[in-house]
């Protein structure tokens, strides 16, 4: 369903496993700064009235999943660290088309939502099935379904808006793009992407 052209390393659900309290703090802002982004999908484009119906939600679902992961955080006694660069998505940033019209600028940062939540969802599919602790497992397992859900309405807004044929097009660039990529990023057990 996700389409991905690179699996994720299986070390790296060992890795985040030895590091809980950076893998949590990472997971806590990547679900902050989904809300922010959403929030400004609709800052920068109220005219798209469909798109602002359906993200619009999505800030409230993202901040809460922001809330969960600081609770989870402290019922370990763990603390949120800095936020930290985000290769992975500045990488991703750095790829999408540069100027073009207001409504393919719209298309790229779409896409690159559902890459960002396709990858998340693939990667809290490995922590809920890898985990030791069963906590953790149903934890992320959750998560898995919320973004799997935002992977998908990505792709359906960058398709009403692009229309499918050089929508699908685009995504497949995007998602050659991201196999090679990953294959160049350090395989870090502390960020989720």
């Amino acid at each position: 369903m996700l389409g991905l052209k690179l699996p994720t390393d299986p070390r790296w659900v060992n890795l985040a496993s030895m590091s809980l309290e950076e893998i949590l703090t990472d997971h806590a802002y990547c679900e902050q700064k989904a809300a922010t982004f959403c929030i400004s999908l609709v800052q920068q484009y109220p005219d798209k009235k469909e798109m602002v119906e359906q993200v619009s939600p999505v800030v409230t679902e993202e901040w809460g999943h922001f809330r969960m992961v600081l609770k989870e955080l402290a019922d370990r006694d763990l603390e949120l660290g800095f936020q930290r660069k985000d290769e992975y998505v500045n990488k991703l940033l750095g790829f999408q088309k540069k100027g073009g019209s207001r409504d393919e600028r719209l298309i790229e940062k779409l896409l690159t939502c559902a890459l960002i939540e396709a990858r998340s969802c693939e990667r809290f599919r490995l922590l809920s099935e890898k985990l030791e602790d069963p906590d953790l497992r149903n934890f992320y397992h959750k998560f898995m379904v919320a973004e799997a859900g935002h992977y998908k309405m990505f792709i359906e807004l960058a398709r009403l808006y692009g229309g499918r044929e050089q929508v699908d097009k685009r995504w497949k660039e995007y998602l050659e793009f991201e196999a090679e990529m990953l294959k160049e990023l350090e395989l870090r057990g502390d960020r989720m992407h």
